[in-house]
């Protein structure tokens, strides 16, 4: 028996999330499915993160075991004349049975997208954040540049989760301002800010949370330096709001 690994891309707004779930779409219940019409059998897809419902990715990482003796790119031909159009497959390859998507990351990035003016466009509400109230960038960098480094996020933990360790270090965590953004032949001319965070790993709606307090604190409804005090509260009640999944983007995972 082999393993592939499948590197690939989606627009999550008409999913459930990654995780399989009981009577709803998620982008693993769709490649499982997908992989028993190519092979015919049953394969456990593994994704690299789990993605919330309505998050999108480019660059998600998955892998299954598989008998058949179909060429990667075989297989990723199907895989793409198969599945719906909103997930496309962008790399199959062969790899080490030992390969673990999730456990052996290093590094995850990140992108979350706020157009901060009411929103121009009927083709952007699936990827941004409207965010009206002009927003205080210099406040946010601010509060930003103390959440890098190694601490407990659990001030920023989503309810619902089972996770025990939540101990994670944040490598970088960038906020960009961006005049402009292309889509097919036309560009928006809007107010976007770009925050990316690049971490050893994420809680439950981590980056989320992170984004609606650092709205808070650009909207002037948290101070700047109240940020350190959440951080250390571990109390998810002192943080801001979670922000809506559609602004978010998985954007790259690295291995060793």
């Amino acid at each position: 028996m082999r393993k592939l690994k499948l590197s690939m891309e989606y627009d999550g707004t008409g999913f459930h999330g990654w995780q399989t779930q009981k009577n709803k779409p998620a982008i693993q219940t769709v490649l499982e499915e997908t992989i028993l019409r190519i092979t015919g059998e049953r394969s456990k897809v593994i994704g690299a993160s789990r993605t919330d419902a309505g998050v999108h990715a480019f660059g998600q990482v998955a892998a299954f075991r598989t008998n058949s003796s179909l060429e990667p790119g075989t297989i990723q031909n199907a895989l793409n004349a198969l599945l719906p159009c909103d997930i496309r497959i962008l790399e199959v390859a062969d790899v080490n049975d030992a390969f673990h998507p999730r456990f052996d990351a290093t590094k995850k990035s990140y992108l979350y997208i706020i157009a901060n003016q009411r929103l121009s466009s009927a083709f952007l509400y699936r990827y941004a954040w409207a965010v009206q109230q002009t927003l205080d960038r210099a406040d946010m960098r601010e509060a930003a540049r103390v959440l890098v480094g190694t601490h407990d996020f659990s001030a920023f933990q989503g309810a619902g989760s089972s996770v025990r360790n939540t101990v994670r270090e944040i490598f970088s965590l960038s906020i960009e301002d961006v005049k402009n953004i292309d889509f097919m032949t036309t560009r928006f001319g809007v107010n976007f800010i770009k925050i990316r965070i690049e971490a050893n790993g994420f809680l439950r709606h981590m980056v989320r949370n992170i984004t609606g307090t650092l709205v808070e604190i650009g909207r002037g409804r948290i101070p700047p330096d109240h940020m350190q005090g959440i951080l250390t509260s571990h109390n998810r009640r002192l943080a801001g709001p979670t922000a809506p999944a559609c602004g978010l983007f998985l954007e790259k995972i690295t291995y060793r």
